[in-house]
């Protein structure tokens, strides 16, 4: 079985994350960054499935050059080789432009899965799975928390609020996982070394065949128009209770507007 992982480059979670001031997107360039946390899952989960079914594990990225140390981990990881979508013509690329370009990276693609983090730390907007469904034509299985694949179909468990839902499709198709699904493994010294040989292959916008008129931050549907940094904390109000303190916490949310 063969399944296409897609992963992302994100800013550390415990980094100060600001835009930059110049195009308002944000500034990766200025801190740390690491392969977004429940990526790790989306690759351990096809690597469990290749174990258990043979075939190969393909690592998809979008990003800049930088994003290269991501593909590494992956690959660590085991699996077996990777595509990195990289050009300065995509920068500042939205959800919309991103699924467009990975659509058009995955119709080059042989595969029977493409599997993905629910969502990224960097944007949280957990709506890829089903963009890139609705491009490519192919059934979308999200939040699972269990994955079965068999030869032409998948089932999986999808996490709901009160327990979980069982939802089947035909394969090819689109799933995301969430934390519940399994534990990534760590890297291997042995996997480390094996990962810098492994194929990886780079494409340029002109490469995969992009429209450049369709990404990028000029063209893009979604954009940040003004944004302003968070006031320094100032100390807190107190209030003495003298009879009448429930009125006055209820007049002091009621002027924050949260009630």
């Amino acid at each position: 079985m063969n399944i296409v992982v897609l992963v992302k480059q994100v800013p550390d979670t415990w980094a100060e994350r600001k835009l930059n001031e110049s195009d308002k997107t944000l500034d990766r360039a200025s801190v740390d960054v690491v392969m977004n946390e429940i990526d790790e899952y989306a690759v351990e989960e096809a690597l469990r499935i290749k174990e258990a079914q043979g075939g190969e594990v393909t690592i998809l990225t979008m990003g800049p050059e930088r994003a290269v140390e991501t593909i590494r981990k992956a690959l660590s990881m085991g699996a077996d080789k990777a595509v990195h979508l990289t050009d300065e013509a995509l920068k500042g690329s939205d959800a919309v432009q991103t699924s467009y370009a990975l659509a058009k990276v995955l119709e080059t693609l042989e595969y029977d899965l493409v599997i993905a983090g629910s969502e990224a730390t960097d944007s949280r907007m957990a709506i890829m799975g089903a963009l890139l469904s609705e491009r490519l034509g192919q059934p979308q299985l999200t939040g699972a928390r269990k994955v079965t694949a068999e030869a032409g179909s998948v089932t999986i468990e999808r996490q709901t609020d009160d327990g979980y839902a069982v939802v089947q499709a035909s394969t090819p198709a689109i799933i995301s996982v969430v934390e519940k699904i399994n534990e990534p493994r760590y890297p291997s010294f042995k996997g480390i070394m094996a990962a810098k040989s492994k194929p990886l292959t780079t494409l340029s916008v002109a490469d995969a065949g992009l429209d450049a008129g369709q990404v990028g931050l000029a063209a893009a549907p979604s954009q940040v128009v003004e944004f302003s940094n968070k006031p320094p904390r100032q100390a807190g109000q107190v209030v003495k209770d003298e009879g009448d303190g429930g009125t006055k916490i209820a007049e002091f949310l009621a002027s924050q507007k949260f009630v």
